[in-house]
């Protein structure tokens, strides 16, 4: 049985206006200092490059949003924090995987694009090698995200896709979560 539906949402901006609407680099850098993957997952800040030059690389921004809608009997039930764990992990990766594969397609498509990934890097299920001080063992596919390049997701969405945000409450899901990816074009 499906718990969920997709629907699929995007839009395309020029990388100069992305950054001058919806990229706060100071404050999103901040919200990752608090994440457990700070300094801990080569896919997260602290970089070691500045961040404002990489997006002024790129001319345009491709967004590609899926709204993952749950289905009316599984928004109802109240779960335990390890069933909402669970759930969040099975249903995310699964899109998030799905995303990331279709946007690695189109970096072969347009010569020296790069993908931005929803969230951060999940690739090693044995955990990160930068917490071993090693690089990164897939830097072919292991790509940063809009947040961690200070870029306001919820914003973003909301602007430009007319989507809003949602959260779980009280042992509930919402009605929807949003994943977004994107396209750096040069």
């Amino acid at each position: 049985m499906e718990m969920y539906t997709t629907t699929r949402h995007e839009a395309t901006i020029p990388v100069s206006e992305y950054l001058e609407q919806f990229v706060d680099i100071p404050t999103f850098l901040s919200a990752c200092q608090k994440c457990q993957n700070y300094n801990h997952v080569w896919s997260c800040p602290p970089y070691d490059f500045n961040v404002e030059s990489y997006w002024k690389k790129y001319r345009t921004l491709y967004l590609l949003a899926t709204k993952i809608v749950f289905d009316e009997d599984v928004r109802e039930k109240t779960y335990t924090q390890e069933e909402l764990q669970e759930i969040i992990r099975t249903v995310l990766k699964t899109e998030k995987h799905r995303l990331g594969e279709e946007l690695l397609e189109k970096e072969k498509q347009y010569p020296g694009s790069v993908s931005l990934s929803a969230g951060s890097c999940d690739q090693c299920a044995s955990g990160c090698s930068k917490e071993q001080g090693n690089p990164c063992r897939f830097p072919e596919t292991m790509r940063y995200s809009i947040e961690s390049l200070g870029g306001n997701v919820g914003l973003t969405i909301e602007k430009l896709m007319g989507l809003k945000l949602e959260w779980m409450e009280d042992g509930k899901l919402p009605h929807h979560f949003v994943l977004v990816n994107g396209l750096l074009m040069v």
